[in-house]
Parts: C-alpha cells; structure tokens; sequence
C-alpha cells in the first residue's frame, strides 16, 4: 500500500472568509503538501489545496475533517493519483 496526492478545491461560505485562517486549520488535520488560493468571480476566492495520504481506499474522511471547518462552503476532489 503507498500514498495517494489529493487535489481538493474548497469554496468558503462568502467573500469575508479568511483562506489562510482555513489552511491553518487544515493542517491541524491532514498532510497539506500545497495550496493556492485562486479569484473565481465577484471578489469570491476557492481555496486548492494536495495533501498527501496512505492509500486506505477513500477520501471521506478527509473531506469531512475539511467540510466541519468553520467558513467552508464544500469540498470537491478533483483528482487522486498514486504518490
């Protein structure tokens, strides 16, 4: 069993949240390798974060550690790849 490099995107409930705040509180939690924190439209930024995990067959649990975080919106996985 190895590792798996996960691409998340974060959106925030609205434009007043604090990007850094929540990567500080991600990385209480999980592996973060990387982010970026990117404009998407009318002053609202996403949040794109790596993070680095052993392969135990599922991103569940760590997209419900990031969902509980304070000022998240939603949580997609846009890609898993072997590391």
């Amino acid at each position: 069993m190895g590792n798996v490099l996960i691409s998340i995107k974060i959106m925030p409930t609205s434009v007043e949240i604090n990007l850094e705040d929540v990567v500080t509180k991600i990385k209480e939690n999980v592996e973060l390798k990387d982010y970026k924190i990117e404009p998407m439209a009318f002053g609202l930024k996403c949040l794109r974060i790596l993070v680095l995990t052993p392969d135990k067959g599922g991103t569940d649990e760590i997209e419900g550690l990031i969902n509980a975080i304070d000022g998240v919106e939603s949580v997609e996985v846009e890609n898993v790849t072997l590391s």
